[in-house]
């Protein structure tokens, strides 16, 4: 069934305007903190209970602020590249109330983007 407009405007069908169910609230965090090795990270839970992650180049920052980052509006989560000397690095962050599933895909990606480097004297 389609549904006319009855001036200026688009048409839709009921079909398209149904509603959806979305994933809300945090989830688990264990489903982005799993995806770090302690061969390649470091992570560090201080005294509020806040964990932060960093890679052992300390290029890669994540952190996770179960009661929100201080000094910010329920901010839960951070993730931080940093840049080079030609290149800006670039940071993402996620509310506290933003599923653990949409966080642990985003660090899977940038993640996945990564690569060991090699030295010039030949180890990673």
């Amino acid at each position: 069934m389609t549904v006319a407009p009855e001036g200026p405007g688009f048409s839709t069908t009921v079909e398209a305007l149904r509603l959806r169910e979305w994933q809300l609230g945090p989830g688990q965090p264990t489903l982005v903190m799993d995806q770090f090795s302690a061969e390649d990270f470091q992570l560090i839970v201080d005294d509020r209970a806040d964990v932060h992650v960093s890679s052992k180049d300390g290029r890669f920052y994540l952190g996770w602020f179960p009661l929100g980052r201080p000094g910010t509006d329920g901010e839960g989560w951070k993730i931080a590249v940093t840049g080079t000397a030609k290149v800006r690095g670039y940071h993402l962050s996620f509310d506290t109330e933003t599923p653990a599933d949409i966080v642990a895909a985003a660090v899977a990606r940038v993640l996945e983007t990564s690569r060991r480097v090699r030295q010039p004297d030949g180890h990673e």
